[in-house]
């Protein structure tokens, strides 16, 4: 019993020492880590005496600080940045749906402005300002050398004034685009019925989105007549630049009944998230497409990722943008913030998309619109049947009912390929769900 004492309070002073001589070292690096800290903040602080006192101009100081706060945030990444008192009160206004600006999400890549997508119905969107757009210019003003916020602030004003940005586009020359600044009012989602099919449009991830989407399923059921008289539904989220998390978790539940919608996972265990779905399908198992292009990002990546994942929807379209991060906005002192990207969110599968984005099932791309009309061919020439030829023997086999059935499904085959002409992704995807239909019974 003694030796065993004797063996115990041997072993704990054997690793009381070990433990001193690891823990020597790491105190002194730790000790050296904080002393250089200090000695860059010094450095800071004498940069700051010296600026103020000997720049050829007298300088503001509070904007010195926020240039100084400002530039250590978007040292770090795209997304995260500070806010002074009034971009947080424009961001604030933003995320309630109605702000004043030019409708566009951008972010910056390669010192320029990248338009990330135009927002529907937007001065931005009117003037053919596209997803993958780079702004060079503001007012024939380089934006090379600015900060996110500072060429932002460039293209903020008052609604109604004019801006000029120059646009590069790939495989086109620069150009410049007059856009009237205006009020941006979003209705976070539309709807629409085509044929037996319900095509819900979302533009944004904001306060109103889940609401306006409960209202708009609604009215469009009604519309059919019931819910039975709906064969399938086309989520839209084509150049939709996402917003709040929240939001995307609520959509994305609306159409499943259980499990994991996304996972966000920070720099510690203890910060990471799991959110999953509650039972109701708002749809009641209806098939779902989702239409994405490389303007769905965020946001709208979470609903696309999700609803692909539990083999919900088939996801149609181009690859996603690939913005997997989720920032926090933080207030600080003086009514200003900082945006920080805290963690990095996943699919149900466990897979991130960060700077991947998500894949469609089917690759659909969206072709220039042809100049054929429905009435033409390809080589120009007016489409002729049967029907127009002088003398054709008439189709006496038909009743009277057949005929307008006939003549009702020409309508909806010419309704058809009018779609394809104004929206081929769209048009796909109703194609998708009609073969879908064909299948079965839809319960």
């Amino acid at each position: 019993m003694k030796k065993f004492a004797l063996a115990a309070l041997g072993g704990t002073i054997a690793g009381a020492v070990l433990a001193t001589q690891v823990a020597g070292p790491l105190l002194a690096q730790e000790a050296a880590r904080k002393s250089s800290v200090y000695e860059q903040l010094d450095l800071f602080g004498d940069v700051f005496e010296r600026i103020r006192a000997q720049y050829v101009e007298e300088v503001d100081e509070s904007k010195l600080i926020e240039a100084a706060i400002n530039g250590m945030l978007t040292s770090l990444d795209p997304h995260s940045g500070y806010l002074p008192p009034k971009d947080f009160d424009d961001m604030q206004v933003q995320t309630r749906g109605e702000f004043g600006g030019l409708g566009i999400e951008v972010t910056q890549e390669d010192g320029f402005v990248k338009v990330v997508s135009p927002i529907d119905g937007t001065p931005a969107d009117e003037a053919g300002i596209e997803a993958g757009d780079f702004i060079t210019h503001v007012d024939g003003e380089s934006v090379l050398g600015l900060t996110l916020d500072q060429a932002v602030e460039m293209m903020r004003g008052p609604v109604g004034s004019e801006i000029v940005i120059t646009v590069v586009r790939p495989a086109t020359e620069p150009f410049d685009v007059t856009i009237i600044r205006d009020t941006i009012k979003l209705t976070a989602v539309r709807s629409r019925v085509q044929g037996d099919t319900v095509v819900l449009r979302v533009t944004t991830f904001n306060d109103q989105t889940y609401t306006n989407l409960e209202a708009e399923w609604q009215k469009s059921v009604e519309e059919l007549g019931g819910i039975e008289n709906v064969k399938g539904v086309v989520l839209d989220l084509r150049n939709n630049p996402g917003g709040l998390l929240p939001q995307a978790i609520k959509v994305s539940d609306a159409f499943l009944d259980a499990g994991e919608i996304v996972s966000t996972r920070g720099r510690n265990p203890q910060d990471s998230d799991r959110f999953n779905a509650t039972k109701g399908d708002i749809t009641g198992g209806k098939p779902i497409v989702v239409l994405i292009n490389g303007g769905s990002a965020s946001a709208s990546e979470i609903v696309a990722g999700a609803l692909k994942d539990h083999r919900r929807a088939i996801v149609v379209g181009t690859k996603s943008f690939g913005k997997g991060s989720v920032q926090t906005v933080m207030p600080l002192k003086g009514d200003s913030a900082m945006r920080l990207t805290t963690s990095r969110y996943y699919t149900p599968s466990g897979r991130s998309i960060q700077a991947l984005g998500v894949s469609p099932d089917i690759v659909v791309a969206q072709p220039p619109r042809s100049p054929v009309t429905e009435e033409e061919t390809p080589n120009g020439r007016p489409s002729r049947s049967e029907a127009d030829l002088r003398g054709a023997l008439g189709n006496d086999s038909m009743t009277e009912d057949e005929r307008r059935q006939a003549e009702e499904e020409l309508q909806k085959a010419e309704a058809a390929a009018k779609l394809r002409e104004e929206d081929y992704q769209l048009a796909y995807a109703i194609d998708i769900l009609k073969g879908l239909s064909a299948l079965g019974p839809n319960d």
